[in-house]
């Protein structure tokens, strides 16, 4: 029985740990700025990169 409450012991603190941990979005541009990204595909303009002007 000991050991029983050790394991539900265990995986519930697990649990919360995992919940708990940041989850991070990718962006579609591979971790650089607009203007990086614009240089590299020879776009005119940054703004289809920037974050909050998708339509």
């Amino acid at each position: 029985m000991n050991t029983i409450k050790k394991l539900g012991l265990i995986v519930l603190l697990g649990s919360f740990v995992i919940s708990c941990a940041p989850r991070l979005k990718p962006n579609g541009n591979h971790g650089l700025p607009p203007g990086q990204v614009k240089k590299v595909t020879g776009s005119k303009s940054a703004k289809h990169y920037a974050p909050g002007q998708y339509k």
